[in-house]
């Protein structure tokens, strides 16, 4: 392509989820951009249209797990339980495409396997997997975190001749009805899994990895005068939201987990434990739980202590209760520990009973036990946060590869930009917050939108980062995880779930109120580190 051609869009966007309906919404209906989104699935929601396990829902309570920016849909969308059920998130998001007539630029089916940037052109091209091109002055990556699925390769995998389903992957009208299941993985999916599966399946056998520390979800119906209350403080609600350090919509702790005694720290524990979600447990009860070691076991010792409660026989809660720190994703499940008193769940503890091999009739342990199953899931996770990325051949400037860009590790500015690919821009990519994720999309559609709109106006020149700015947000990112506890813990927080997989800092700590309040005061100066140099009135007019 010549300096003299002309792309096809101004704004190409990759990914129908949460965040690219938005920032569809915001560059196409608001800036007047033309935008096109691509996705390889077949409707859109992202993470919402391919996760279908039995259980799958949201862990951030449901007057929260929604756009703050369409206001007439907080006051007319209804929910009825604490808890949003994937269902329940797909329609309403169908519905946010439906009501701002954003279909017409939504291409499904179309998966984008190549990205390359022309330097002569300043143009982007996109080629789907059909080999159809498209070329655009703009990309937006609006991948996910949690989109590359992670499948261990266990001996005798392709054997199964029953069904084998990773969870990020459920086949439409595919249940555990009456059948012998095996699980394998417990994070926050496998956990969602075993809570729903015993229901209806005839056996469930949970193969654990990592023994989980989870707290009750505190889910069950709400009430209209509930919902009326929630709908009457949305502008409270989402400032407060946007505010915190996670985003979660409870005010996190100031205490330190210390200065009370002992019988005040387990009363705080117990009523945080009766509330529910994982969240408010690890950050409204103390403000030290993932910045100190005595904090930390404090709260590890409590959850403990409700195992040995409610699991009835002690050789399962003994294989239930972690011995590390509390100090991965926090999880929160309705009735977790109870469902391993069922007669129809069987725990298998592959840490000190490895898996020796897939079998074609089921799952072959290293005591010579066959466990014989009809349908085997792997809850076994994602290649996070830049997984996505570096399956992809995208290259920018002088035909860079992201793999060989991030093979040190995965870095950017903000999580938005990242040096040598002209404008592109990420949500979600590396080094942005640690936080609930709507509220955190929001946040960075809206930066994004600002840095192109400025752009826009000073006659759509080169938007970039230096190597010095991602450098320094890198280092900032760093110094602030050595704080705290969670990267002393193997998750995927860092990487740590993929075998091989160099372990690296994925996430800014300090908060989403943090991050946003850099966000602000990058575009009051105009977004100096975007390379662009107007004023931030003319930003803002």
């Amino acid at each position: 392509m010549t300096a003299t051609q002309k792309a096809d869009l101004d704004a190409i966007v990759i990914g129908a989820g949460f965040a690219g309906i938005y920032m569809l919404h915001r560059l196409r209906n608001e800036l007047g951009l033309a935008v096109k989104v691509y996705d390889s699935a077949g409707g859109v929601g992202g993470t919402w249209y391919h996760n279908r396990y039995p259980g799958a829902m949201s862990d951030t309570e449901s007057y929260i797990y929604r756009y703050s920016w369409d206001k007439e849909m907080l006051q007319e969308w209804d929910w009825d339980r604490h808890y949003l059920n994937q269902p329940d998130i797909l329609r309403y998001l169908e519905a946010v495409v439906e009501k701002h007539d954003l279909a017409r630029d939504i291409v499904l089916n179309a998966r984008i396997d190549s990205t390359v940037y022309d330097e002569d052109s300043g143009i982007w091209t996109c080629t789907t997997d059909s080999g159809e091109q498209i070329t655009g002055r703009y990309v937006v990556t609006a991948l996910g975190l949690l989109s590359a699925k992670n499948f261990p390769d266990i001996p005798g995998r392709d054997s199964f001749e029953g069904t084998l389903v990773h969870t990020g992957a459920w086949p439409e009208g595919l249940t555990v009805d009456g059948k012998k299941v095996g699980l394998i993985g417990t994070g926050s999916t496998g956990c969602q899994i075993i809570c729903a599966a015993p229901d209806t399946a005839e056996h469930l056998t949970v193969f654990q990895r990592t023994a989980q520390f989870s707290v009750p979800s505190g889910n069950g119906p709400v009430t209209p005068e509930y919902v009326d209350s929630k709908r009457a403080d949305y502008d409270a609600i989402f400032e407060q939201v946007k505010s915190s350090a996670v985003g979660f919509g409870f005010e996190e702790s100031t205490v330190p987990t210390m200065s009370v005694s002992a019988d005040e720290r387990r009363r705080v524990f117990q009523e945080n434990w009766d509330k529910g979600n994982g969240f408010r447990f690890m950050f409204g009860t103390f403000a030290d739980i993932v910045t100190s070691e005595e904090a930390n076991n404090a709260a590890a010792d409590f959850i403990r202590s409700k195992i040995d409660e409610i699991v009835e026989d002690p050789e399962t809660a003994r294989k239930l209760k972690p011995t590390e720190l509390y100090a991965r994703r926090p999880l929160c499940n309705k009735d977790y520990y109870e469902t391993f008193n069922r007669d129809n769940v069987t725990l298998v503890s592959i840490k000190e009973n490895p898996i020796k091999e897939i079998t074609p009739r089921g799952v072959l342990t290293e005591d010579g036990v066959e466990h014989e199953l009809d349908l085997l899931i792997f809850a076994t996770g994602f290649d996070t946060v830049d997984g996505q990325y570096t399956r992809m051949d995208l290259r920018g400037r002088g035909g860079l590869r992201i793999q060989d860009h991030w093979a040190e590790a995965p870095t950017s500015y903000l999580g938005i930009a990242t040096t040598g690919f002209p404008n592109m821009f990420m949500i979600l990519g590396p080094n942005g917050p640690f936080s609930n994720i709507p509220p955190a999309i929001e946040v960075q559609v809206d930066m994004v939108f600002d840095v192109i709109k400025a752009a826009e106006a000073a006659g759509a020149p080169v938007v970039e980062i230096t190597q010095e700015t991602e450098d320094a947000w890198t280092a900032t990112c760093r110094e602030i995880a050595s704080y705290t506890l969670f990267d002393r813990a193997e998750s995927w927080i860092f990487g740590a779930n993929i075998p091989g997989k160099r372990q690296a800092l994925m996430f800014y700590m300090a908060g989403l109120g943090s991050f946003r309040q850099k966000l602000v005061e990058e575009a009051e100066a105009g977004f100096p580190a975007f390379g662009l140099k107007q004023t931030a009135e003319a930003v803002t007019a």
